[in-house]
């Protein structure tokens, strides 16, 4: 199977479209795990027991783990092996570099770590990413439209009369040829989500920023969904893991997946269940 169909069997599978971020700030998870050898190891086990037939996906914001070095790495290889078989796993490492970096790259986060996806810069172009999109059943989640502040600072300047997103956007269809490409589209740029989902009737969208940022969820739903309701990975990370700070906190944990994913399956319900 390619990505995209690897993608839309685990989401129908699952009946999801969500994806728990696993960004694990040592400094903000119930303090009794600080004893363990590996707190953040402890952490997603929690994490991934309480919500692992409730999610499409899992995200790793690889940066979490790096600077623990050795070990964080270790984490991450530890914690990629206790997701089941067949849910979609995310390297959110934003890489994307010259043709022979980028190759490494892409060795490291496909074949070294077997994560399923990896998050890519397209500033410097078709080389960057062409290493991430050689193996039709990995996926590469290409920055398009994000949410941060300074998105505005390049994002939106004009270009022969389009903002640079929309460029970024037909160049991934047009590179999407083993049907792996994704963007990643962020949840508080409503307008422009439905702007790029016109463009790219069939690719799949990394949505963050649901949750702790303010995105809309019901538009992130409507306009992030292709024509049957999926396809979107809707990403949200600190409302749910941080639900509880309490020793025993993964009945919490699942309280807070659970009802993002009936919220998620409501606005499906509401757009995409007569079509």
């Amino acid at each position: 199977m390619n990505f995209n169909e690897k993608l839309k069997y685990i989401q129908h599978k699952n009946n999801s479209l969500l994806c728990i971020g696993l960004d694990i700030d040592i400094q903000k998870i119930p303090k009794h795990l600080l004893k363990t050898e590996n707190p953040q190891l402890e952490f997603n086990k929690v994490i991934i027991e309480a919500t692992k037939d409730l999610v499409c996906a899992y995200k790793l914001n690889l940066a979490f783990y790096e600077e623990h070095g050795i070990k964080g790495f270790e984490t991450v290889q530890k914690t990629l092996e206790l997701i089941p078989e067949g849910v979609i796993t995310i390297a959110d490492g934003k890489r994307g570099d010259i043709g022979n970096s980028a190759e490494k790259q892409a060795s490291a986060i496909f074949n070294t770590q077997n994560f399923s996806a990896a998050t890519v810069n397209p500033y410097m172009g078709y080389d960057a990413v062409e290493p991430f999109i050689k193996q039709p059943e990995k996926g590469a989640f290409v920055l398009n439209i994000t949410s941060n502040p300074g998105s505005k600072d390049f994002q939106y300047l004009k270009v022969n009369g389009k903002p640079l997103y929309q460029l970024v956007t037909m160049k991934c269809k047009k590179w999407n040829v083993n049907n792996n490409i994704g963007l990643v589209v962020g949840a508080t740029r409503a307008i422009e989500l439905q702007k790029i989902r016109s463009i790219v009737s069939d690719m799949p969208f990394l949505i963050p920023g649901v949750g702790a940022q303010k995105g809309d969820l019901e538009a992130s739903v409507r306009y992030g969904c292709c024509h049957d309701g999926t396809l979107a990975i809707i990403n949200i990370g600190r409302s749910i893991i941080y639900s509880s700070m309490q020793k025993i906190f993964s009945s919490k944990v699942r309280e807070a997946a659970k009802h993002y994913q009936l919220q998620i399956n409501y606005y499906r319900e509401k757009y995409f269940s007569k079509q």
